[in-house]
């Protein structure tokens, strides 16, 4: 039986706030959000016209994950996370088209940087070190080779972008300017603190983590930064099965490096309107899939099951 793949959903029961390249955001009341998040897939900045079967569930579910093993390994961590469950407005008819793919979360100010964390150089961060010595134009040691861990894992912060835009590299620097002196060290302290505590977790299941991205907010009732939007998920990180890996060469990975790679090897890189072949879309979920029963040590419908 084919699996149905969900790229657009309207729910009438409550209403929608805003639309991203995955996820869509809906008021519960003042102070809650509902993330539904679709299979929608983008790379290199671009949606595709197409999705990933299963996707939305594997975010959401995997992202549940990472917050209960964060709080449980980092005291005093705060999370937007309230619950997977939808709140008693939505009708039964909105409560199956979004199952296993919903979050309902603390609506918060939202920090306008993504605070991207390397433990590993790959991708743009390789290219740029074989030209310049440098990675997010911070030195960095001779003699690193590709996939090489860092000395310590970097903090290179990014613009968040508007849909349709690309974010930028900026420096640490220029990310305190954006959101003040005052919460910029917490923010880079947090994302490195989190990313090392993921990353020693994943070790444990099987995976590296070689590099992510967080994004945080802020309760303005407390002061407290607080870890929101999706966490570690294939979307979100570069994954490789630690079993394989082997320094020198380009990575085997469960994220949508496998997407970008067929995109580039067509031609098709940052074109809009593409449209991924079947077999490339269920290759794609499949790893996404791959990565979350290690990660949690059950399968995406061993967990659906439990809702």
């Amino acid at each position: 039986m084919s699996i149905s793949v969900v790229t657009t959903i309207e729910l009438q029961s409550l209403p929608k706030l805003t639309s991203g390249k995955v996820r869509d955001l809906y008021e519960i009341d003042d102070k809650t959000l509902l993330f539904v998040t679709t299979d929608r897939i983008s790379a290199y900045d671009v949606i595709m016209a197409n999705g990933v079967p299963q996707k939305g569930a594997i975010l959401t579910q995997l992202t549940a994950h990472w917050f209960k093993v964060l709080a449980e390994r980092i005291p005093g961590l705060k999370t937007h996370f309230i619950s997977l469950t939808p709140p008693p407005s939505v009708s039964d008819e909105d409560k199956a088209l979004i199952r296993g793919r919903s979050m309902q979360v603390r609506k918060l100010k939202v920090f306008p940087i993504e605070a991207i964390v390397r433990g590993y150089i790959t991708g743009s961060a390789w290219n740029e070190y074989q030209k310049t010595g440098t990675v997010h134009g911070i030195p960095q040691p001779a003699g690193l080779r590709q996939c090489s861990p860092f000395p310590k894992p970097l903090y290179t912060p990014s613009t968040k972008a508007e849909l349709g835009d690309h974010d930028e590299n900026i420096s640490p620097e220029k990310a305190a300017e954006i959101v003040g002196d005052k919460y910029a060290a917490r923010i880079e302290e947090l994302a490195l603190k989190v990313y090392s505590t993921a990353a020693e977790y994943a070790q444990e299941h099987g995976i590296i983590i070689a590099d992510t991205k967080f994004e945080f907010g802020l309760d303005e009732e407390t002061d407290d930064i607080v870890l929101i939007d999706e966490v570690l998920t294939p979307d979100s990180s570069r994954f490789w099965p630690a079993s394989e890996y082997e320094v020198g060469r380009d990575q085997d990975s469960f994220d949508k490096q496998f997407l970008r790679n067929w995109l580039t090897k067509e031609g098709l890189k940052a074109k809009d309107g593409v449209e991924m072949p079947q077999e490339i879309a269920e290759a794609t979920s499949a790893r996404y899939k791959e990565a979350y029963k290690l990660l949690t040590g059950k399968t995406l419908e061993e967990a659906l099951g439990e809702l």
